[in-house]
This record gives C-alpha cells, sequence and structure tokens, in this order.
C-alpha cells in the first residue's frame, strides 16, 4: 500500500523565531531595555514626582520602545532603520578612489573648514581576463548570465518538471549564490538604423515598404515608451583559503558554474560565464542605470591612467 503525505512549507521560513508572547528575541530585548529604564527612572524620581507627572513623561519613552520593537519601515524593523539611518547621518559623503590616507590642506590655504572626502572602498578590487571579480579576502566572485524559460505557457507536467530542476540544481548548492534580475534600457536606434540600410537592398519593393515600416513602428514605440529588458544574472561568490588562495577559488566557482549549466540546461536554460569586457559593461551600468551605455574602445583598462585630458 502506498500512499503520499502532503507536507506544507511556510513561506516565512527566514523569519526570525518568535520564543515569548509571539516575540523574537530582538523584539524581548527591546521591551526588556524599555521596562528596565521605565523602572529605574519610577525608583529614582518615584518619590519626588507626582505619578501622573511621572506617567506624562514616561509614555513617550513607552511608546517609542513599543515602536522599535513592533514597528517596521518598508519591510525592515524600525530599530535597524534608525541604526542604518544614524549611520548614514555619521558616514562620509564625499569618497575618492585612493587608497591612501587624504591628508588634511596646509594651513596656508583659504579653505573653509569642512569633512575631508574618505577613501571609496569597493569589494571588487580588479577583475581578470577570464571575467571573475577579485574580492580580496572575500575570495572571487563569477558572473553568468542565465537565460528564462517561459513557466506560464508550459503543461502542469512540464512545470513540475522545471521545478524539479531547479530544485535539484538548490540542493546541489555548496557555497553562497547570488540571483540577480535587474531591468535595462533598450536602445533601438541601431535596430531602426539597420532596417532603412537593409529595406535599400531588398529585392522587393513590398518587402523594402514593410522594412520601413518596421522601423516607423519602432521608432514610434521608443518615443512613447521607455523600453527595458530583463536580464538574469547568476553570481558564485568562493572565499579565498590557503596560501594559493585565489587559483582554488577560481577553480572552485568555475567547476560550480559548470555543475549549474549542466543541472539547468536540462530545462532548457542556458548559463554563460560573463568575459571581462561585459563584467566591464556590466558594472559601469550598475554604477549609472540612466547613462547610455559606453562603446568597448571607450573604456579605459586596468592599466591605464585617466586624466582631465583623457586616458594615457
Amino acid at each position: 500500500m502506498s500512499w503520499t503525505e502532503v507536507v506544507r512549507i511556510p513561506a516565512d521560513v527566514e523569519q526570525p523565531d518568535k520564543i515569548v508572547w509571539g516575540f523574537t528575541a530582538r523584539q524581548v530585548v527591546i521591551l526588556t531595555v524599555t521596562g528596565g529604564v521605565l523602572y529605574l527612572g519610577y525608583a529614582t524620581f518615584g518619590e519626588r514626582i507626582s505619578l501622573a507627572t511621572y506617567g506624562a513623561i514616561s509614555l513617550p519613552v513607552a511608546v517609542l520602545g513599543l515602536l522599535l520593537a513592533i514597528g517596521t519601515h518598508d519591510g525592515t524593523s524600525l530599530d535597524r532603520f534608525v541604526l542604518a539611518a544614524i549611520r548614514y547621518q555619521h558616514s562620509p559623503k564625499h569618497l575618492v578612489t585612493t587608497t591612501e590616507d587624504i591628508p588634511a590642506p596646509p594651513p596656508w590655504v583659504a579653505a573653509r573648514s569642512c569633512r575631508l572626502p574618505s577613501p571609496l572602498k569597493l569589494p571588487a578590487r580588479s577583475f581578470a581576463e577570464d571575467g571573475l571579480l577579485d574580492l580580496g579576502p572575500d575570495g572571487v566572485a563569477a558572473i553568468a548570465q542565465v537565460s528564462t524559460v517561459s513557466f506560464a505557457l508550459r503543461t502542469p507536467e512540464e512545470q513540475d518538471g522545471l521545478v524539479a530542476v531547479f530544485a535539484r540544481w538548490l540542493n546541489s548548492l555548496s557555497g553562497p549564490v547570488q540571483i540577480l534580475v535587474r531591468a535595462e534600457r533598450v536602445d533601438l536606434s541601431e535596430t531602426i538604423t539597420a532596417l532603412h540600410d537593409s529595406a535599400q537592398r531588398l529585392p522587393h519593393p513590398a518587402l523594402a515598404y514593410a522594412a520601413r515600416e518596421h522601423a516607423a513602428f519602432l521608432s514610434d514605440l521608443a518615443s512613447r515608451h521607455e523600453l527595458l529588458r530583463r536580464q538574469v544574472l547568476l553570481v558564485i561568490r568562493e572565499p579565498a583559503l590557503g596560501a594559493n588562495g585565489r587559483a582554488t577559488a577560481a577553480a572552485r566557482a568555475y567547476r560550480r558554474l559548470d555543475e549549474a549549466a549542466r543541472l539547468l540546461g536540462a530545462c532548457g536554460i542556458t548559463v554563460r560565464l560573463l568575459d571581462a569586457a561585459a563584467v566591464t559593461a556590466l558594472l559601469a551600468s550598475c554604477f549609472d542605470p540612466t547613462a547610455p551605455p559606453l562603446p568597448a574602445d571607450d573604456l579605459a583598462g586596468t592599466d591605464e591612467v585617466i586624466s582631465a585630458g583623457g586616458r594615457r
């Protein structure tokens, strides 16, 4: 006799555990500290002021403690949001790309007193020709572009097969991995220009007319809408351990990418490692998403010096 048991997996498996009265450990600590502050205040000033006066003074403290414990802002707990806001206010706002400390201006310079710029510390130190990002003490990271499949148009049996393949890949993971889905602008100018150029070489007038009409349609579409396309990236990070840590981490990253390509290829998904030029263009677009993509000839190499007059 065979039977199947259906087990419901909660969607909030990453939520912190509730330990006391539906509160998490963080909330219990905040409420305990708030209660302790109110108790110490009453023990210190309870005999000197009236109960109504102390209640009026302690009410904002109690409300603030409750808000920090149970309040949220955009899915983030209010205490973490307040700590992030405090760190942002005290963090330097002017950053420059240098690895050395920035000296203060000499006393003979008539400059107004302000905070000096701080070094910009990026997680990526450099990238190799194979496209791997050097993260310094954090190891290396490999970025691959992943194709997509149409899930909604598949039959229920095909959908179950796709889910099974994806679950098999998730179960095979042996290190940190990130799936990044980003939207980038689509520039149709080259396509429109190619349509106009090819329309002049088409053998039949009807084909040339159709090409020009399609170019006009694309021009009107680009002028009326902001066209976006979706890009799915797979980022695999491996820590650098030991004396030959970078080479070992790179080998592990390559092996994990091969495993992902082999397992996900069963459902028609391709995994392609980005080379150095593609990684450079990707990082440039992430730093300035609204800017048009730069040609490859305009990008400086890792050994080139950038000055005000250009590269040298």
